[in-house]
């Protein structure tokens, strides 16, 4: 398995434990650092505005959940200025056109199908690695002096 250059964090908004835990496994093993998981997408909110949490450098996104699913979310993150440069890759049972077409004309940067094929997440974490995780490392962190 390929690894990234360097430790990366994730919050993963995925209600399904199953897929959850598969997720993990395999971004643990690409270099994930800490990997945060929530169930929808009320909980993702709380999470990434609470100033205590430090910001992701990746967001993994179901799409179907409860409360607030996958797609309210992501037209929150990508209109919010201090969350929208996070990259999201969507991960959802959905290969409906539209629903393809809907996430990336709200900005996510990938979008990979489940049942997870290990190589397109893996290729989708990647291209995001190549754009935005080595970036990422170089911004300042909120809450923490230089």
């Amino acid at each position: 398995m390929i690894t990234t250059a360097r430790p990366y964090d994730v919050l993963l908004v995925e209600d399904d434990l199953a897929d959850a835990m598969l997720i993990q496994d395999a971004l643990a093993e690409r270099g994930a650092r800490n990997l945060t998981q929530v169930e929808d997408g009320i909980a993702a909110l709380d999470y990434l505005r609470d100033p205590a949490n430090p910001k992701p450098d990746l967001i993994v996104l179901d799409l179907n959940m409860p409360r607030m699913n996958g797609r309210e979310l992501l037209a929150i993150l990508k209109d919010d200025e201090n969350l929208r440069a996070i990259p999201v890759v969507v991960l959802t049972t959905s290969s409906a056109p539209d629903d393809v077409t809907d996430a990336y004309s709200r900005h996510a940067n990938a979008y990979v199908t489940k049942p997870v094929n290990l190589e397109d997440f893996e290729a989708a974490v990647r291209s995001i690695d190549a754009f935005y995780l080595d970036t990422a490392a170089k911004l300042p962190r909120d809450g923490g002096a230089s």
